[in-house]
């Protein structure tokens, strides 16, 4: 989706320097920017307003990132949440998905990446003027995926039934087909924890599925070194 004057984004961030760059680069781009610069302020603008996303950064004064996207999350469970930061310490990304974020970036980051970060999540999160599909049902090439049945099925044969967590990780990469899950997100949402044992459980799934894919070499499910999953569907 092409952003417009519609996509707007709350960006919270005091280190001004960072700010203003951020802010013009967004603006750019198509879209309107409102730029405050601790986290109550932050709180005080989306109470007064409606955003399409926010960019929180977590090391603030006043209010840190955290606590902010808490209050945020209470006023709209459903709104999405980018956070920003210099920290990439395990127990910060967790404590990140724990409250809810869609996505978490760490400084410093490519502009662009961080462009296509914003428009995945607006495509997902924001309805289209066509119809879509039933999200508990996919079509990947051949194959057919029920979720609720747990049933994965190629070229209408009887299909297989996966197992709970086979059809939980397999939806998560459908909603985000040709897009990279994040490890740790998949391991909190569908293990609760992101330890060794949890994470070698995880590649055991992702080595099933694949398997169950391998009748068409143009669905693969590919390893994204240090961020996560990939469904690709050529």
């Amino acid at each position: 989706m092409n952003p417009s004057a519609e996509n707007k984004i709350l960006l919270v961030e005091d280190e001004r320097n960072f700010g203003t760059v951020l802010r013009d680069y967004l603006m750019m781009n198509g879209y309107t920017v409102n730029w405050a610069q601790d986290g109550e302020a932050g709180w005080k603008a989306y109470r007064q307003d409606e955003y399409d996303i926010c960019l929180l950064d977590i090391m603030m004064p006043k209010k840190d990132g955290f606590s902010l996207a808490k209050d945020i999350r209470e006023h709209n469970p459903g709104q999405p949440i980018i956070f920003l930061t210099a920290r990439s310490l395990r127990e910060d990304v967790l404590n990140g998905f724990k409250i809810g974020a869609d996505d978490y970036i760490t400084k410093p980051f490519d502009s662009e990446e961080l462009l296509y970060r914003i428009k995945a999540i607006l495509k997902r999160s924001q309805p289209s003027e066509e119809p879509e599909p039933t999200p508990e049902q996919f079509q990947i090439n051949d194959f057919s995926f029920d979720h609720n049945l747990r049933i994965l099925s190629y070229q209408k044969e009887e299909g297989v039934r996966l197992s709970p967590k086979e059809a939980d990780l397999l939806y998560m990469l459908c909603i985000r087909q040709n897009e990279v899950l994040p490890r740790e997100e998949a391991l909190f949402r569908l293990w609760g924890d992101d330890n060794y044992f949890n994470a070698r459980s995880m590649d055991v799934f992702v080595s099933k599925l694949r398997k169950h894919f391998k009748p068409d070499p143009s669905i693969r499910i590919e390893n994204i070194h240090g961020k996560g999953f990939r469904l690709v569907v050529e």
